[in-house]
């Protein structure tokens, strides 16, 4: 489901139906922590949901995978518990691809965070895009973009220097 819709959706169940959160708005935490983290709560879920699901899928197709190798299998018989199998073994070598899948999704969460900010009339450089592409401002439409650009390939190249420190056997000449 897009963002906007996943948006909708909880406002009216959460925000219009049980009137449990505010629908829109923005309190800073810093002034008033309860009401800063109410007013957050609906789209940190919002831009939260569909990532979590991406990455929890694959997490879990991964340690499928990595539980059935050798290795695991050499492990439990050494008498290792199941725990120590997981986490020492197992998850160390699953973890590779969902390192990767949370890199590619950082820019997912860029682009939702747009339509987000602008859903629940919150401050933040989505809403700053929106507004100055209705006010055809373009120098800072591309100083935008130009920024998000940079992070997102900050964030893949952090992505790669965590491979070498993930597995060990993965270096980085």
């Amino acid at each position: 489901m897009p963002n906007f819709l996943i948006a909708l959706l909880l406002i009216f169940v959460f925000g219009v139906t049980l009137r449990w959160l505010p629908i829109s708005g923005y309190v800073d935490p810093m002034e008033e922590p309860w009401d800063g983290l109410r007013s957050l709560t609906l789209p940190a879920i919002t831009l939260g949901l569909a990532l979590a699901a991406v990455i929890t899928r694959t997490l879990r197709s991964s340690m499928l995978e990595a539980l059935s190798e050798d290795y695991i299998r050499t492990a439990r018989a050494k008498g290792l518990s199941d725990g120590a199998v997981v986490r020492r073994h197992a998850l160390k070598n699953a973890l590779i691809p969902v390192v990767t899948v949370l890199g590619l999704q950082l820019g997912t969460l860029i682009g939702g965070a747009v339509i987000t900010e602008y859903v629940f009339a919150l401050p933040g450089v989505g809403r700053l895009v929106v507004d100055a592409v209705f006010a055809r401002d373009y120098p800072l439409v591309q100083g935008v973009v130009l920024l998000i650009a940079v992070g997102f390939i900050l964030s893949n190249l952090a992505v790669d220097l965590l491979y070498g420190f993930i597995d060990p056997r993965i270096r980085h000449r």
